[in-house]
């Protein structure tokens, strides 16, 4: 079955840096938009950044513009997520999602990233 794996979540100090990996299996990786969102507790999950599939299209919510940037490695079937200048207000589980127009979303795990001092 298809599989997203999120890796690189953590505890980091507020201002400081985190890179989140997401490795994709058992699909056509490179026909899928992906996507992170997150969700703080107590909150909705919210979308962070869509890159499109070729790579050449990227959006981001406004709270994380000019600190978030995604990429991606179609040949390696990942997405990362460079997070800089991070906040507390940062801190929340970060979700991987692969979306196909044609049908088919899929979800990673998750992980957890703190901003605290």
């Amino acid at each position: 079955q298809v599989q997203l794996v999120e890796s690189g979540g953590g505890l980091v100090q507020p201002g400081g840096s985190l890179r989140l990996s997401c490795a994709g299996s058992n699909l056509a990786f490179r026909s899928y938009a992906m996507s992170w969102y997150r969700q703080a507790p107590g909150k909705e999950r919210e979308l962070v950044a869509v890159i499109s599939s070729t790579g050449l299209s990227t959006k981001y919510a406004d709270s994380v513009k000019g600190r978030f940037t995604i990429s991606r490695d179609n040949a390696k079937n990942t997405v990362y997520l460079q997070m800089n200048s991070l906040k507390p207000e940062d801190t929340a589980v970060y979700y991987c999602n692969a979306k196909y127009a044609l049908g088919g979303d899929f979800w990673g795990q998750g992980t957890q990233v703190t901003v605290s001092s």
